[in-house]
């Protein structure tokens, strides 16, 4: 299964089943797990480790050197990506730096659309879709489940919480929370991702609760002091407020207003 042409490093790790398209380059110390397809002119550097039943599609480069200057070819870099993910043409995926922690990690079942990117050290949790274009900077945090519109920009060091999401052409220089829509340049708290919590089978009471929340955050002319001071009442017996105030209290770059 693997295409004649393909250039394959001796000192890659390859499961029995893996596909290798033509002219598709796999460099030093990669690792690709079971049911796992790799298509024509990809580039994979390692150390990179590649879980199962992964599809990459044509042209994409995957774990080449993180664009920071900082970097030396000696330091500590690697990428890990997990299983079940389709990224498609044209996507870039960076090893991390050693100063940032060594690490460029991207979880289970995500879609990464066309010619999106993923920058070193960045975390990319599991079941997030990236529409095309989309641009991580370097050290950047998604949670599990947001969802980035294309052209949309994360400066580096931006977290964005579970179940967020990022319109066309958003940029985003400060953290999203849980649940809410940005939208703009620079990024704005547009409404909550209702639509994406009735899709991951919430019901009408716990998405009232966080639109209660959003408004509480943002609607009703409070300082964050003392919005976080009323959301943190409400957390008590409410899971997903709790996650929302947690977050915003370990954001050090402060949430988008």
């Amino acid at each position: 299964m693997i295409d004649p042409t393909a250039r394959i490093d001796p000192r890659a790790s390859l499961a029995a089943d893996v596909s290798i398209g033509p002219w598709t380059v796999i460099e030093g110390e990669v690792s690709i797990g079971a049911g796992t397809s790799i298509d024509s002119h990809v580039v994979i550097k390692g150390p990179t480790r590649i879980g199962s039943n992964n599809r990459v599609h044509a042209f994409c480069s995957i774990g080449q050197d993180p664009q920071d200057r900082k970097y030396r070819a000696d330091d500590r870099s690697e990428l890990r990506i997990g299983d079940g993910n389709v990224i498609r043409e044209f996507c870039t995926i960076n090893r991390g730096t050693e100063h940032g922690g060594g690490l460029t990690r991207l979880g289970n079942d995500n879609l990464l659309m066309a010619y999106c990117h993923v920058a070193h050290d960045c975390q990319v949790g599991s079941d997030i879709v990236m529409a095309n274009n989309a641009t991580l900077g370097g050290h950047v945090e998604v949670r599990d489940h947001a969802m980035l519109g294309g052209f949309t920009g994360v400066h580096q060091y931006c977290r964005l919480g579970e179940y967020s999401m990022t319109s066309i052409a958003a940029m985003v220089v400060k953290d999203v929370p849980p649940f809410v829509i940005a939208q703009g340049t620079w990024a704005r708290p547009r409404a909550i991702n209702r639509v994406g919590l009735q899709r991951r089978g919430y019901d009408p009471r716990m998405i009232r609760v966080v639109r209660d929340a959003f408004a509480t955050l943002y609607r009703r002319g409070l300082s964050l002091a003392d919005a976080l001071a009323q959301l943190q009442l409400v957390a008590q017996t409410e899971p997903f407020v709790a996650l929302l105030v947690r977050f915003i209290r370990e954001s050090r770059r402060g949430i988008i207003r």
